[in-house]
């Protein structure tokens, strides 16, 4: 090595530490470390972003409470309305992952959003937190480095558990309504691959709904799975447009109407509100993985306590897209353990400490781990049961029969 290269490596060496206490000194004293959402605000009847809004709140303002994360600095939160176009999610993140210390960014409920920001994502190195949006591609999306952790549950998981719900009421034949999206797709090939080797549970058929469809063109499709042999209906849509379809269900003659068990998205919105009273008389159930109504652990009675407090609900029943609020609430204070973890706002850190968590108790379960780098999952199948919305509105765990586990 020449004596001018000894000099340059030596030079460096002397300048790296003065360079790094630099960096560390331009940080102010208790400056907030940042936490994005990106998220559906705005978007027609939607109850989703607001809940996973809350559910994050809560949590920055118990850490924050008890000093924040790395030593006193405290969370914050920016939020960013996509309006569920990903052109503007995907320029929302990138206006976000220009922001100083944020070192995370929240999504939403619709998972052809997201999943149309996963490479950008990816080459921002900026770890998403997914509270809602289900699509198995969004973790399984083939990156390595994965950035993706999600704490919500997945389409393969729900389509298992709607299938035996309707199975367990006596349906053999199933017709499949399901939106005209990846979303949709993805929900129709989980179904297919669950009923694959399932003898006596067939597909009658399968029909795609449109944004646009209107209570007429809603029951045509019906019309046409029931006349080919639908008992019961595989639902994969949002408040909209399933009350467009419970709207020309009810239009049918009593004995024609077939039970409906609905994939979660319909409890981003206010369904029950936009059906009308009758609503009720329809035999309609939904997925799900929480419930104030039978959650038994500290966090959930703290969780539903701030909530009362913060938000103003009045009770377990009062609070509206339920998941969404738990699922944000335990995913910020896993990443703020993550943030403890990695010692700073290094995103790439963050995400590595977010793959090597230990056991927490968290409102929606136990995590002996939450994360690890071959599953980015945080919960399971077990997870999940079937609700029913009850006369005022609220979404009540189906009992699971005797002899019989949760769907």
């Amino acid at each position: 090595m020449t004596s001018r290269r000894k000099l340059l490596r030596a030079a460096a060496a002397l300048a790296l530490p003065a360079r790094l206490a630099h960096a560390a000194a331009a940080v102010p004293a208790g400056a907030p470390v940042l936490l994005g959402l990106d998220a559906e605000f705005g978007h027609a009847s939607s109850t989703s972003a607001e809940a996973i809004r809350q559910g994050i709140l809560i949590a920055a303002d118990e850490l924050n409470a008890r000093g924040g994360v790395l030593g006193g600095r405290p969370l914050q939160l920016l939020t960013r309305a996509n309006h569920a176009v990903p052109a503007r999610s995907i320029a929302n993140l990138r206006e976000l992952a220009a922001t100083r210390d944020l070192v995370a960014v929240y999504c939403g409920r619709f998972s052809p959003t997201v999943l149309e920001s996963i490479p950008v994502l990816h080459e921002l190195r900026l770890p998403l937190l997914d509270p809602w949006a289900a699509a198995d591609a969004i973790v399984d999306n083939g990156h390595d480095p994965n950035y993706v952790f999600r704490l919500s549950l997945r389409d393969s998981w729900a389509a298992p558990a709607m299938l035996t719900h309707l199975a367990a009421k006596g349906v053999r034949h199933v017709g499949l309504l399901m939106l005209n999206t990846s979303w949709g797709r993805s929900t129709n090939k989980a179904a297919r691959a669950h009923l694959a080797n399932k003898a006596g549970l067939s597909i009658a058929d399968v029909q795609w709904i449109n944004w646009d469809d209107n209570v007429e063109s809603m029951r045509a499709k019906l019309q046409l799975l029931l006349e080919r042999g639908a008992q019961g209906l595989l639902l994969t849509a949002n408040a909209e447009e399933a009350a467009v379809l419970c709207r020309a269900m009810l239009s049918l003659p009593a004995a024609r109407r077939i039970p409906v068990a609905s994939h979660w998205g319909v409890t981003g919105g206010d369904l029950p509100r936009l059906v009308g009273p009758e609503f009720t008389r329809l035999d309609f159930a939904v997925v799900q993985t929480f419930s104030f109504l039978q959650a038994g652990t500290p966090a959930a009675a703290r969780l539903a306590a701030a909530h009362h407090k913060m938000f103003g609900s009045q009770g377990a029943r009062d609070i509206l897209s339920a998941v969404g609020v738990a699922h944000a609430y335990d995913l910020t204070h896993l990443v703020a353990q993550a943030v403890d973890k990695a010692g700073g706002t290094d995103r790439p850190a963050v995400r590595s400490a977010l793959e090597q968590l230990g056991p927490w108790e968290g409102a929606v379960r136990r995590y002996a781990r939450p994360f690890t780098p071959a599953r980015h999952e945080a919960l399971e199948a077990g997870e999940l049961f079937m609700a029913r919305y009850a006369q005022d509105g609220a979404l009540e765990p189906v009992p699971a029969g005797p002899g019989r586990r949760p769907a």
